[in-house]
């Protein structure tokens, strides 16, 4: 116990902060995970492991250059994924898992002027595969506690593809368009984006045992990502006739999109003035419920299901 209490110490402080700070750094999120990782030597005792399999339920949403609110009043989509956990004692523990959801956001819906002018949107659906270290501030057991709250903090993978409709309604991914200039040559520091990039998951909720056989959990996680581009929009407006040399009509018609509006200024300059903030990578969450199963080990499963679900295993 004094091991998890140090550990719970030195962690509890680190995540405080994040929500103190109007814009997570990189580094810090490094800085939690790298110290989450390295309590794992003090963690390993002689207490019994267990494992625990499950589906996770929910909602989504997006935090970027076309939603600057954390928890806005919209875009909110269902997600949906699967998690197993395998944990060394009652309080420390390692999670894997994959969810699929939907992002998207539209300045349609915003109530900034130049926002609601610039006239962009987005959607994506996003697959993504996490690991991370999870603690219980509770030695949650069959046997002894059957509610604690808990923290977590790993890496993550995902994959996106962003959309938008075109002005006759029809649906355009945006990445092929360069709407920024990306990877044109007459911009040579704008590099193509990805659609595979990595992100830090942290977040924490309460779980609660169930009988003997099932682990109820309800969570809020949040992905600070590495790419400011999951709704392909970051830095300044490019000459759009340029743009539509390299890659034609579309792509000049998906990058300008405020000449669409009825209240469109034609006088309003649009090259090199700001269409998103670069300084700011892109966010997304979750706020879910899984139930999932619990087993002391895979070896002898069928043993345990027969001593807790005797009808099935006559």
């Amino acid at each position: 116990m004094l091991n998890f209490g140090l550990a719970i110490m030195f962690i509890i402080p680190k995540f405080v902060s994040i929500f103190r700070m109007p814009l997570l750094k990189l580094i810090m999120l490094k800085r939690i995970i790298l110290s989450l990782f390295l309590l794992l030597p003090f963690c390993v005792n002689a207490q019994q492991s267990h494992h625990e399999i499950g589906i996770t339920l929910g909602l989504s949403n997006y935090y970027g250059d076309l939603q600057p609110k954390m928890f806005p009043s919209i875009g909110y989509h269902p997600m949906g994924g699967i998690i197993y956990k395998y944990f060394m004692n009652p309080h420390f523990g390692l999670r894997f898992g994959a969810n699929y959801t939907s992002l998207s956001a539209s300045d349609s819906d915003s109530n900034i002027p130049v926002n609601r002018a610039r006239n962009l949107s987005f959607g994506t659906h996003l697959f993504e595969m996490h690991g991370a270290l999870e603690v219980n501030f509770l030695p949650i057991e069959i046997n002894d506690f059957k509610v604690t709250p808990y923290v977590f903090g790993g890496l993550s993978a995902f994959y996106y593809n962003p959309f938008a409709d075109d002005p006759n309604g029809n649906r355009v991914f945006l990445r092929p368009l360069s709407t920024e200039g990306q990877g044109l040559p007459i911009y040579p520091d704008r590099k193509q984006y990805s659609q595979i990039n990595m992100a830090f998951p942290f977040g924490g909720g309460a779980k609660f045992f169930i009988g003997k056989t099932l682990m109820l959990t309800t969570e809020l996680g949040f992905r600070y990502t590495n790419t400011d581009y999951l709704d392909d929009v970051s830095k300044s407006y490019v000459d759009l006739d340029s743009l539509n040399a390299y890659k034609g009509m579309l792509a000049k018609t998906m990058a300008y999109r405020g000449n669409t509006l009825a209240t469109w200024d034609k006088n309003n300059p649009y090259y090199g003035f700001q269409r998103g903030d670069s300084k700011a990578n892109d966010w997304y969450w979750y706020a879910n419920i899984s139930v999932a199963i619990y087993f002391r080990a895979f070896g002898n499963t069928r043993e345990y299901l027969k001593t807790r679900c005797p009808g099935f295993f006559r």
